[in-house]
């Protein structure tokens, strides 16, 4: 059977994780390159890479991040190889688990091509689904994983962190002079400029906020924070969860929409899921601390009444503190369809901070 993923052990500690999950690694590593020597460094490498911004993954979602360090790193050294690919998606597919979309986000492509490399990897395999697993359990059945090197993984991953941390200020200290000047320029000329287009601030046309994606799908939707849907629900990964800063989740079929604070880089990002619409989400507003602001909304394909709605942008602890300490019947989120009528508003009374 293939390597079960078990819950993160409390305070996300990189070394429990490691001695967990290394046998399930070496499995993996080993039906990826189907040698017992180039596994074992394929999954130590892995842990190094991790280690190096354990502190940066997201507390409920490490098992995606490992998972996608592991098979690009793979890749990444057989560039090119298109069977590669191929057998890297039948192993995520067959004996991961993995949904398609899921497996796109790992190795950065469509969900089309991921089933096309499974098609033909199948074809090229000469088997079925259910053969070829029971073959990949035969191959890690003799599999005896040795003691993770948790020592040496823990020392090159500090090595690398360290690197980064230079190389990333050698690059900030080389573009602080030419962006200050472009800076200079842009704003002491007398007029300010859209960025992507150099017109006028607000010539721009505007983009629809709804976007439809695929179940599984993952949005990167601000600092270190990732959303997607499945026919279930919504799903959030976020660095640091704040318990009980949320309303409870609509029922479904019902009107209503939630609102969820997590604290990221810069502020605190403010999300929810909405349910309840007849059709699609014309928008959804969100009241601030500077106004209301129109947030972003991810929706599946099909109109299924439910979404998912978040922020832009983090809002700054006095912003919020402000925002939430407001009181009388103010709401803080509205949901319009598309006809532009109110669908749902958030409680009217929600936490403090």
């Amino acid at each position: 059977m293939p390597p079960t993923h078990d819950t993160l052990p409390a305070g996300h500690d990189f070394a429990a994780y490691a001695r967990t999950h290394w046998s399930g690694l070496l499995a993996t590593a080993r039906l990826l390159t189907e040698d017992p020597g180039a596994a074992a460094e394929l999954a130590r490498r892995t842990l190094v890479r991790m280690c190096a911004r354990w502190r940066q993954v997201p507390r409920n979602d490490v098992d995606f991040h490992v998972r996608r360090c592991l098979v690009r790193g793979h890749l990444r050294r057989l560039r090119g190889r298109r069977a590669a690919r191929r057998r890297a998606v039948l192993v995520l597919r067959i004996w991961e688990g993995l949904a398609d979309a899921e497996i796109a986000q790992l190795l950065g492509c469509s969900v089309g091509a991921v089933r096309a490399h499974a098609r033909h990897g199948l074809k090229a395999a000469g088997s079925d689904p259910g053969r070829l697993r029971e073959g990949y359990a035969r191959a890690v059945e003799d599999l005896v994983p040795s003691e993770v090197p948790l020592a040496y993984v823990q020392a090159r991953g500090r090595v690398t962190r360290r690197r980064r941390i230079a190389v990333a200020a050698a690059v900030c200290a080389a573009l602080l002079t030419p962006v200050g000047l472009l800076a200079a320029d842009r704003f002491g000329g007398g007029g300010v400029q859209d960025e992507a287009s150099g017109a006028p601030a607000g010539s721009r046309s505007a983009t629809s906020p709804v976007r439809v994606v695929a179940p599984g799908e993952r949005v990167t939707a601000g600092p270190d924070v990732r959303v997607w849907l499945t026919a279930d629900g919504g799903h959030w990964s976020v660095p640091l969860r704040l318990k009980g800063l949320e309303d409870s989740e609509p029922a479904p079929g019902k009107a209503g929409v939630s609102l969820r604070l997590d604290t990221v880089k810069g502020g605190f990002f403010l999300s929810g899921l909405f349910r309840g619409l007849s059709g699609d989400p014309g928008r959804v507003e969100v009241r601030t601390g500077d106004g209301t602001v129109t947030a972003k909304v991810l929706v599946l394909a099909g109109s299924p009444g439910w979404g998912i709605w978040y922020a832009s942008a983090p809002l700054p602890v006095k912003d919020v503190k402000t925002l939430l300490s407001t009181g009388g019947d103010e709401r803080i989120v509205t949901v319009y369809d598309a006809s532009g009528k109110v669908a749902a508003r958030s409680a009217d009374t929600w936490g403090r901070i």
